[in-house]
């Protein structure tokens, strides 16, 4: 089977004419194929027993007890955060701090179920939150830390932990990270995934919400069903009586039966998958610990290039962490060197991407949160930080052409 035109394949590599994408699906015909299947013999076409059986999978594998499959890894964060304030009682205007520089979705969701973001600057060694900041940030209204590793390498959790303060895990570029052994993730209260087309595991598009509470799963399964009250799934969708046996009762308390399948407890949304994404994602997970091992490795050897430049350094790693790097980040010491540098990979056709949002507060849709002025180092991040891909694609061609460009912007 030919594999489409966004799929990488580098096996003919050509100097100069293939260009090197920072991500992409690692897949092969055997994701094709599964998803044909699904979308052919499947008893669902939205959420049904593909995806039911890759959140059990997937919650297994990264030490969850529960797991809830939904369209994107920012519709997982906004059902996520709707669950927790319901779950733990959180009211309007209780404040969840997290960082100003990365992905809008991690913030978007805290202004959308009516908390307040506190944000506190980075420090421009690992490009994560400074823990004496976010320490001194904590008040009485203080409910979470929502914490995203910068592509992949974490904070010192022991230090965070030590603030008795839940962690909640935006996992979306950090699947398979470790801290002191463990997944960064068991530290969290729950934690939301991405499969998007970028990402460590790609489903086409696609998230999931983690947590060992049943009930934090519950409430983000309705959140992500319209608000739907009823939670069967999969074959339990053909029991009559569903998986409650009870479906048909007085659900209202006054009388009447009502179906459970339309009593509606939530002011939800559809966020629900499709079930052929499910069929990928259990393909997906058979390759994991390979994609890890090799994003690893190609971190590694692109890090080795910048050794003794005294214009670009690599992000530095607590000693706890061992991160699954989504990217490698780069620091420049000006705003010049990062335009040069830049500059010369994308004519080189070696793609790069800017450490997401930058400082977020500068932005049209968030400014109104905050003064951008405030966060001096995130803007040293808008203007000095970037980021390399280092995707289980590449192979040893991609590697040393990667490592000649450098040396040739070197000289």
């Amino acid at each position: 089977m030919n594999l489409p035109p966004y799929i990488p394949n580098y096996e003919n590599f050509v100097i100069g004419e293939t260009p090197i994408l920072y991500s992409g699906p690692y897949w092969n015909d055997r994701e094709l194929e599964a998803a044909i299947e699904a979308l052919a013999s499947g008893h669902w076409l939205t959420s049904g027993e593909y995806v039911a059986r890759f959140q059990n999978q997937f919650a297994r594998r990264f030490h969850a007890k529960h797991a809830l499959m939904v369209n994107s890894g920012s519709s997982a964060n906004l059902v996520m955060i709707a669950a927790l304030k319901k779950r733990l009682g959180w009211h309007d205007g209780d404040e969840i701090i997290v960082s100003p520089v990365g992905f809008p979705t991690t913030v978007a969701p805290l202004v959308q179920n009516g908390l307040k973001p506190v944000f506190v600057d980075i420090e421009m060694q690992t490009l994560n939150f400074d823990l004496n900041l976010a320490e001194a940030a904590i008040t009485s209204r203080t409910k979470a830390i929502f914490v995203s590793p910068v592509l992949g390498n974490p904070p010192n959790l022991d230090r965070l932990v030590s603030f008795g303060i839940p962690l909640i895990g935006d996992n979306c570029d950090s699947l398979g990270t470790l801290w002191n052994g463990q997944l960064w993730t068991d530290f969290c209260v729950a934690n939301s995934n991405s499969f998007y087309a970028a990402h460590h595991l790609c489903t086409g598009q696609g998230g999931m919400v983690c947590s060992d509470d049943a009930e934090i799963i519950k409430i983000a399964r309705s959140f992500a069903s319209w608000g739907r009250s009823c939670y069967c799934q999969g074959a339990a969708n053909k029991l009559p009586c569903g998986s409650c046996g009870k479906r048909f009762s007085d659900w209202f308390g006054d009388g009447s039966i009502v179906d459970h399948k339309y009593i509606f407890e939530h002011a939800g949304w559809n966020f629900q998958p499709l079930d052929l994404q499910g069929a990928i994602g259990l393909v997906q997970l058979e390759k994991f610990d390979e994609i890890e091992q090799k994003r690893r490795a190609n971190k590694a050897a692109i890090s080795a290039f910048f050794e003794g430049d005294e214009r670009v350094r690599v992000a530095r790693t607590e000693p706890g962490a061992d991160p699954a790097w989504f990217g490698v980040p780069l620091i420049c010491a000006d705003e010049a060197s990062k335009n040069s540098l830049v500059s010369h990979f994308e004519t080189h056709k070696i793609q790069t991407r800017p450490y997401f949002a930058g400082n977020l507060l500068r932005h049209p849709g968030f400014r109104h949160l905050g003064n951008a002025a405030d966060f001096p180092n995130a803007d040293q991040a808008m203007k000095r930080v970037f980021f390399l891909g280092c995707a289980p694609h590449y192979n040893r061609a991609i590697l040393t052409y990667i490592g000649d460009v450098i040396n040739a912007w070197k000289q």
